[in-house]
């Protein structure tokens, strides 16, 4: 069951960056906006039927933490979705999937002690970084700019995990997915406002792209790994989050047409070694805190 929802989450969110490149028609924050909003109402369902009155039973803490994920992730959502619109779909999602480098930096300014892979990894990470930023230089500003907005979305997105893993700790998926998707519809709705988007009057084609974005990257891709964030750990569910940047690249390279400059591939290929060796090596090392922390065992009398 885990592997299965895994599988599904990795397709999901892999699908999101060529659905938004594919439905240019609808502004990047109104249709962040109706992605959580489909997703709050279909998450809603076994949350209410299962415990109607759970909400009412959640602490502070919970709330707080559900809170931190929902703005961090509608912030990640405005800066992601509008970096898909002007640099390609492949730079874009290697560029946020950096979340965990950042999800290390931000261990480590906490006090967390990694090896020489964690370091290695981060340089790497970034090494590819500029590699794909040096070659869209050539492509015009807007380029550049769309690569600035994703490495932004990527830190939003660190933090989103690091703050989903901390609600989801004691609550449900479903109970989190909803006050996590609603705050952030709200927000989102807030943005869509002062920013002059329209939130409605879209074609039938629009309408088409909002539902598949919510459906599959949304619903299936998010809340796959929110559920999978108590029992595997932000760690884990960042090391499935690599597997989006080929699978986006892929997807907008057979849909889409996007066909990378050479120096591209080779950027993203460094993103995603640096980025295997920087879970691995949060991997080794939290493990090693693991064996640490437990208490010696007591050693046997003789007779």
């Amino acid at each position: 069951m885990t592997f299965l929802l895994a599988l599904v989450g990795v397709l999901g969110v892999a699908a999101s960056g060529p659905l938004i490149a594919a439905f240019p028609a609808v502004p990047a924050l109104s249709m962040a906006l109706w992605r959580n909003a489909v997703g709050t109402a279909v998450m809603a369902v076994p949350a209410l039927v299962t415990d109607p009155r759970g909400f009412g039973r959640l602490r502070r803490r919970e709330w707080g933490w559900s809170a931190l994920a929902a703005v961090s992730l509608a912030l990640h959502f405005a800066f992601f979705m509008t970096s898909i619109r002007m640099t390609t779909v492949a730079a874009a999602t290697a560029l946020v999937c950096l979340q965990a480098a950042w999800i290390a930096l931000f261990q480590s300014l906490r006090g967390t002690r990694y090896g020489w892979r964690v370091g290695l990894g981060v340089l790497l990470a970034f090494s590819g970084v500029l590699v794909i930023t040096g070659f869209d230089i050539g492509s015009g500003t807007e380029a550049l700019i769309g690569d600035g907005l994703a490495l932004v979305g990527g830190v939003l997105a660190a933090a989103y995990t690091l703050s989903g893993s901390k609600a989801r700790a004691t609550m449900s998926t479903s109970s989190y997915t909803t006050i996590c998707y609603g705050l952030t519809s709200v927000l989102l709705l807030l943005m869509c406002l002062l920013a002059g988007e329209p939130i409605w009057g879209f074609d039938l084609n629009g309408w088409i792209g909002i539902l598949a974005l919510a459906v599959c990257s949304q619903i299936l891709g998010h809340s796959a790994f929110n559920h999978l964030l108590s029992s595997l750990g932000p760690l884990t569910v960042s090391t499935l989050i690599l597997l989006e940047i080929p699978g986006a690249a892929l997807l907008a390279a057979l849909f889409l047409g996007q066909v990378l400059p050479a120096g591209t591939v080779v950027g993203l290929a460094v993103i995603l070694v640096g980025l295997f060796f920087v879970v691995r090596g949060q991997g080794r090392a939290q493990a090693k805190a693991a064996s640490l922390a437990e208490p010696p065992a007591k050693e046997q009398g003789g007779t």
